[in-house]
């Protein structure tokens, strides 16, 4: 079987302490000119909003850590992932966020989330002995507007123990249209969040 190529970012799955994903609301300024997909990972940027928003609700004056897209490589911090938005009052069908558009994103910001990616399209298979390492992101694609989603991936070009890396590897998925190989989808948990310290590969 070969596994279908349809990278989507990280998408949540389930929450190792039981129930529901946690979501948080986060702050897109206009003046940031990158777009931004449902997978993409985020990382706050040490500010919030300066005025109040208006969106699903009314927001307070710092109310939202603003947002950038997480960059991908060794030490880089991820937040979290954006798992949707607030309605764009000009554009009701926008699954994604077009660059220098304001806009509130809803971000799965539990730093014990588990995740679900694919290994990146153009790098070397993942290897069963590598489940355990750590890995980092890669951007080898761009995010889709016509799904919405992110075009992140898993970097399965150098996994290791190394502790700055930005994922950790747990397992392949275990379904029936995944295997082990290209593109293969994995669970992996954030190792470089915000709010938690990070730990070796195994």
């Amino acid at each position: 079987m070969t596994n279908a190529n349809t990278p989507f970012g990280l998408r949540a799955t389930v929450n190792p302490y039981g129930g529901q994903p946690v979501v948080n609301a986060y702050y897109i300024p206009s003046t940031y000119a990158t777009a931004l997909f449902v997978g993409d990972p985020v990382v706050k940027t040490g500010t919030a909003n300066s005025n109040t928003i208006i969106a699903d609700r009314e927001y307070q004056p710092g109310s939202l850590p603003e947002i950038n897209k997480a960059t991908a490589g060794t030490t880089n911090l991820i937040t979290g992932v954006i798992v949707g938005f607030a309605f764009l009052p000009t554009d009701l069908a926008k699954t994604y966020n077009p660059a220098s558009t304001e806009r509130v994103a809803y971000v799965c910001d539990d730093p014990a989330q588990l995740f679900e990616i694919q290994c990146e399209t153009a790098g070397t298979a993942l290897a069963i002995t590598e489940i355990g390492l750590n890995a980092n992101l890669v951007y080898a694609e761009s995010g889709s507007t016509l799904t919405g989603l992110s075009g992140a991936e898993l970097d399965t070009s150098t996994p290791a123990t190394t502790q700055a890396f930005q994922l950790k590897i747990k397992r392949i998925i275990d379904r029936g249209d995944n295997e082990l190989g290209t593109h293969a989808k994995v669970l992996v948990s954030i190792n470089q969040h915000t709010e938690a310290a990070n730990t070796a590969g195994i």
